[in-house]
């Protein structure tokens, strides 16, 4: 009997062992693995992404800089695949057999039973051919997207390019982006996103065993559809970048114009260029390889990124910060004898021997020795130790939006440079240091460093007689013309009005009087005020440098433009600067076909020969380099031969 009944619990027992197990076995199927519901859901239902519309970018006369056009992304469901014909496969989307083994490997590494990226952006042709074949190859299936197209081929750097997502991109926007999406890598598309990318749709549609869609599940009703991006107008006129691409073939540097009244940037042109049609494709990872294995580096964005002591440019800052501080007046006048003595031993040559000299002189025929003693007046003579006035020269100078992001619409903007006090105190092992210990700030040579924006942006000060507005490269977003609050906030110098007419008056003499460093670069009718530059370059020959507005009344533009290795400032930028101008203005070029070539043609690229035709001014120096045993030995300056 007990035998009996223990028998009958033992029977019982694994009957309720059995039981339990398959329903933890149910359990697990049906709650925890998903794999049998996705099989299932994927024999008959298949949710499609539908990838928006990436907004489109215009120029600000709204011509098309940058629009889409369709590709097609080859997807894989590793499960579904049955048997077939890969060497017609192979043939039908251009790749290899080997190639199909490896992407095959890792779709399914992935997840047999999900769908992920087989191969992307199938031309619409290629798509078409395969089309035809699709039922022959079970687990594949097409999504439609999107993928840039620059008719125009211009303003790459500023433009930006998409790219595929990582892993940290994907993290940083907690999941909104999967596998496969696309985002802006770099430039306009890369800062404005959130509002270019647009908002995905899903499509459910019936398949059957076949991979052939049977229509749309329920008619739709669990469907959404995509939203557009927004559209963008940029600043940029197209003419003008286009004129400034050509200008700039063969030369490593930037031309950056401005439009005073609101900052809105007109022309960025990062030489040497690239087509931004490379960076779309199935050849773009090849593309951007030998992008950043050229030695002229056209992916770097050199109006934002490339930092240059700005030469005698920055003349014009120290002449208003000199006034503004009562250091020097208009009238004030200094005498050069061929440049600038200080210390013991100390010189500082000059371009010419000017004699008695006055502000607007000073900036005519560009004399070291006027800003060697304006210099000296503001550190040395100020009732302040010169470290604690150094200090304040430092804050004046900042104002003109230099040593920080001016904050244009672009990522990775770099801030320029201009030392702290800290900094000399730290190199001559005391605070007590003098101007003679930097005096080569005072004709912007020495530790300074400045971007082609900020240069351009303190030609867009002089233009406003005391204020900018932030410089910015989008001028209204969507179809309402949204423009952001920041842009509309005037920025003050710290200068006031009175103290820009002699500098101004200076500039133009610079282009306009005949004895002027920049008169080659003259147009008749538009009064240009420039200032030309010949940035020392410790790594290779000078830099050509050039900046200004027009016209002087009521200024519609204002321009820097380097030309890196170049040298003279007036040979090569001045003449590039005031085409622009021209061409802005006017909307044509007047002047004759030997100054337009003479640029054209030029190939100024490090190692090739540089060509000067015949009615060009050359440079020209009255004084030869001046050296000096004196300390400190930082400010020892030989005399350039600087914009003649």
């Amino acid at each position: 009997m007990n035998s009996f009944f223990t028998r009958r619990y033992i029977i019982q027992g694994l009957f309720i062992v059995t039981a339990l197990v398959l329903l933890a076995r149910l359990f697990y199927i049906q709650v925890i693995d998903d794999r049998y519901k996705l099989s299932a859901d994927n024999n008959v239902l298949r949710k499609l992404i539908i990838y928006p519309a990436r907004g489109i970018i215009l120029d600000r006369n709204e011509k098309v800089l940058v629009q889409n056009e369709p590709v097609y992304d080859l997807m894989i469901i590793p499960k579904q695949v049955k048997p077939f014909d890969t060497i017609e496969f192979c043939r039908l989307i251009d790749i290899t057999k080997k190639e199909f083994d490896k992407k095959y490997k890792k779709a399914n590494n992935y997840s047999p039973y999900r769908a992920s990226l087989f191969e992307k952006q199938l031309s619409a042709k290629t798509y078409a051919a395969f089309q035809e074949k699709q039922f022959q190859f079970p687990g594949f299936y097409v999504l439609a997207r999107s993928v840039r197209y620059y008719p125009d081929s211009t303003a790459a750097q500023f433009l930006g390019y998409i790219g595929e997502v990582n892993d940290k991109e994907i993290e940083k926007y907690d999941g909104f982006y999967t596998q496969g999406d696309y985002i802006g890598k770099s430039g306009i598309e890369k800062s404005y996103e959130d509002l270019l990318r647009g908002q995905r749709g899903v499509r459910n549609i019936m398949v059957d065993v076949h991979n052939r869609e049977q229509g749309s599940f329920f008619e739709g009703k669990y469907d959404t559809l995509a939203v557009a991006g927004d559209k963008l107008i940029s600043s940029l006129d197209k003419e003008l970048q286009l004129y400034g691409e050509q200008l700039m073939n063969n030369k490593i540097g930037s031309v950056v114009a401005i439009e005073p009244a609101t900052g809105e940037i007109l022309a960025f042109v990062s030489s040497p260029k690239y087509d931004p049609n490379l960076m779309v494709g199935r050849q773009r990872g090849n593309n951007y390889m030998k992008l950043l294995k050229d030695p002229f580096k056209p992916m770097f964005i050199r109006p934002t990124q490339a930092e240059y002591p700005p030469g005698s440019i920055f003349k014009v800052i120290n002449a208003l910060v000199a006034q503004q501080m009562g250091a020097i007046t208009a009238q004030t006048t200094f005498h050069c004898p061929g440049g600038y003595r200080y210390g013991a031993r100390g010189f500082m040559g000059c371009t010419h021997v000017h004699g008695t000299i006055a502000l607007e002189k000073s900036i005519e025929g560009s004399c070291n020795t006027y800003y060697g003693y304006a210099y000296n007046r503001m550190i040395d003579k100020t009732g302040l130790k010169p470290f604690k006035a150094y200090t304040r020269w430092r804050e004046a100078v900042m104002k003109f939006g230099i040593g920080a992001e001016l904050g244009i619409d672009l990522p990775a903007e770099r801030d320029g440079l201009i030392p702290t006090a800290d900094y000399f105190t730290k190199r001559w092992g005391s605070n007590k240091w003098g101007s003679g210990f930097n005096i080569s700030l005072s004709i912007g040579q020495g530790e300074l460093g400045i971007t082609p924006l900020q240069m351009a942006n303190v030609m867009a000060i002089v233009a406003n007689r005391g204020f900018y507005y932030k410089p910015h490269l989008i001028k209204a977003i969507g179809d309402k013309k949204i423009i952001k609050e920041e842009y509309t906030i005037k920025n003050s110098a710290g200068i006031d009005a009175k103290y820009f007419e002699p500098v101004i008056e200076g500039m133009s003499r610079v282009v306009n009087a005949p004895g002027g460093t920049g008169y080659f670069s003259k147009i008749a009718d538009i009064e240009i005020c420039g200032k030309t530059g010949t940035v020392q370059n410790p790594h290779g020959a000078d830099h050509s440098v050039f900046v200004a507005f027009a016209p002087r009344q009521n200024p519609k533009i204002a321009i820097a433009v380097v030309v890196e290795n170049a040298g003279f400032g007036s040979t090569w930028s001045a003449p590039i600067a005031s085409l622009m101008i021209e061409k802005y203005l006017r909307d044509s070029i007047t002047r004759p076909k030997y100054y337009t070539e003479r640029i054209l043609k030029a190939n100024l690229l490090p190692g090739q020969k540089k060509v000067i035709r015949p009615g060009v001014k050359k440079d020209s120096t009255n004084s030869k380099p001046a050296t000096s045993n004196a300390l400190p030995v930082n400010a020892q300056i030989s005399s350039k031969k600087d914009e003649q």
